[in-house]
């Protein structure tokens, strides 16, 4: 696994670097304090994961994180900053993980090893295991029509059915593949094939008819830029 760091304060870059090369075995690719050229550098090579400040010059933290979310193969992200008050939008854009300066050891050490072990979780030959009633089913991931969390479960649905695990929304997201899987609203994934109809809604949003089911699917207006662009609208 490797990362970039992007962050204007270089006493910052320095103490998470030492991080990163001390307490994990994550190779640091680049080291950027300008996001533009960060941004050009994540649109040519394969990056795994960005450390991302969001205070930064010419274009903000969440600002090249959803410019990043139009990417085919999209990094992880974990924000990187002194202010809470971003924490719902960067979760928004699905943000692996908010670490707030300055640096709690400890929390950075948990952020490391999560990383680390997120490639063992991630989905194999378009396979699901998943929970019902306490017992453990396999289903193929293109049988999800979408998913719903509440609280600290994550609701899955199919044609047939329904599963649930205890899970972020986000965590969950980034077991699914991205070519197929969008995360429209903070609470809700969507899989993109089986969208029949999208109906135009308040504050400029959208509600999603799926394939099989009565049920329908929000877009927020956080999101709607990026699934305009992935349906070409």
């Amino acid at each position: 696994m490797n990362c970039i760091i992007v962050d204007d304060e270089f006493p910052a870059i320095k103490e998470l670097s030492y991080f990163i090369e001390s307490f994990s075995s994550i190779k640091i690719l680049e080291k950027f304090n300008d996001s533009i050229m960060a941004l050009e550098y994540i649109q040519t090579q394969p990056v795994d994961v960005i450390f991302l400040d969001i205070n930064m010059p010419k274009l903000d933290g969440i600002a090249l994180s959803r410019v990043i979310n139009t990417l085919k193969n999209k990094p992880l992200l974990v924000f990187i900053t002194a202010y809470r008050e971003y924490a719902v939008e960067a979760f928004e854009v699905c943000a692996f993980d908010y670490l707030l300066k300055p640096f709690s050891e400890s929390r950075i050490i948990d952020t490391l090893q999560r990383l680390e072990g997120f490639s063992e979780n991630l989905c194999s030959n378009n396979k699901i295991t998943l929970w019902k009633k306490q017992k453990m089913f396999v289903l193929n991931i293109n049988d999800i029509l979408y998913c719903q969390a509440n609280e600290h479960e994550v609701f899955i649905y199919t044609k047939e059915d329904q599963y649930k695990i205890t899970s972020s929304i986000s965590d969950f997201y980034r077991r699914l593949p991205q070519d197929n899987f969008f995360k429209s609203h903070r609470s809700y994934i969507v899989n993109l094939d089986k969208i029949i109809e999208i109906i135009p809604w308040f504050n400029n949003t959208y509600m999603l008819k799926l394939q099989g089911i009565n049920d329908e699917v929000p877009v927020s207006r956080h999101n709607i830029l990026t699934f305009r662009q992935l349906m070409g609208i």
